[in-house]
């Protein structure tokens, strides 16, 4: 059963008591968390850079910036340990888990906040240069790698999502302390982006937003009535083929966890052969090689995790593996597209 007192020493609990907790009753909140000094970092960048409006931070299910509302919702689990220790046992990864990375998502999102807050998405040359705000989001993005269009920040080529997350990543990109985009970029397309991303922000510097959060911030940490079990069950089955343990199951039944001397680890089988298996698997089902590769890194990162072993005959296991991303690349999308928030 649910707790539903707000539990003071949760922390000192077992992973299974605590998953039975409600989100809202871990009590949980940026104020003194291990996230308040970046969101206070994040806030010194925007001093420095003369921009007067600092977008409220709460905590959230995940990542997000509500639609044209200027509030920025960061992961709950970030709030502390123990909940970063959980995140990554669930979901085998924590999105935002290190500084570094944290930081980058908080540019991002706040690149989002401006926007709304000042309804830059609005401007004739904003839409000349990024694209119509208003185009639909899908679940899938195409995206092309080497593309000097779109600045590189997160992973997944994200600025390509969509023309709202363009102007996302290109004023994070501009926001980052000493950043060298005017040397990076200068030869690149992208640098009007940026230029512009300079002009705009020297414009708003010193003026009050436009638009503020009038209303309860939605998906709120502080609101969520599921228990933590119930939270990552639904998160999981959400993700789909983008959780990073989905093929764990084919993995396994393809593999081993017995070691002897007679086997070799499946990672280096999956190394070792790399270019070869890449090769047929793309010749097979018409798929760019590089969306083929980034596959079989997942696997090679799974059976790592997973301390997986291939038997000693490789013509057999690299049939198997053949068989099996051939199968993933014809019934999925998400090797050539990439899911965005």
């Amino acid at each position: 059963m649910a707790k539903t007192q707000k539990t003071k020493d949760w922390q000192d609990l077992p992973d299974d008591e605590i998953m039975q907790i409600r989100v809202r009753d871990l009590n949980v909140q940026v104020s003194g968390s291990e996230v308040e000094p970046l969101v206070i970092r994040l806030y010194a960048e925007l001093d420095a850079k003369g921009i007067d409006f600092h977008p409220p931070c709460y905590l959230a299910d995940e990542w997000l910036c509500p639609d044209k509302v200027p509030i920025i919702g960061i992961p709950f689990c970030l709030a502390h340990p123990r909940l970063k220790s959980i995140e990554q046992k669930m979901m085998l990864e924590v999105e935002g888990g290190t500084e570094q990375a944290c930081i980058k998502l908080l540019r991002h999102e706040c690149g989002h906040a401006l926007n709304y807050a000042y309804k830059l998405y609005q401007k004739t040359r904003w839409r000349q240069l990024f694209g119509r705000f208003t185009a639909r989001y899908s679940d899938y993005y195409h995206y092309q790698p080497y593309s000097r269009r779109f600045v590189i920040h997160l992973q997944d080529y994200y600025a390509q999502a969509h023309p709202d997350e363009d102007f996302a990543e290109t004023f994070a990109v501009w926001l980052e302390p000493d950043s060298p985009w005017q040397l990076k970029y200068r030869n690149w397309p992208v640098i009007k982006k940026l230029q512009y991303v300079d002009y705009l922000m020297s414009t708003v510097c010193n003026q009050p937003p436009l638009v503020t959060a009038r209303q309860k911030p939605p998906w709120s940490a502080s609101r969520m009535t599921s228990t933590l079990a119930a939270y990552y069950q639904r998160k999981r089955e959400a993700l789909g083929t983008e959780f990073h343990g989905f093929y764990d199951d084919s993995l396994r039944t393809l593999f081993t966890t017995k070691h002897s001397d007679s086997k070799i680890k499946a990672s280096k089988l999956l190394r070792r052969h790399r270019r070869r298996i890449i090769d047929s698997v793309a010749g097979w089902t018409g798929h760019r090689k590089y969306d083929i590769y980034r596959l079989v890194n997942k696997f090679v990162a799974r059976c790592e995790a997973l301390q997986l072993y291939a038997a000693s005959n490789e013509t057999d296991n690299l049939i198997g593996l053949t068989a099996l991303l051939t199968a993933i690349a014809n019934s999925t999308l998400t090797i050539n597209k990439s899911k965005h928030k």
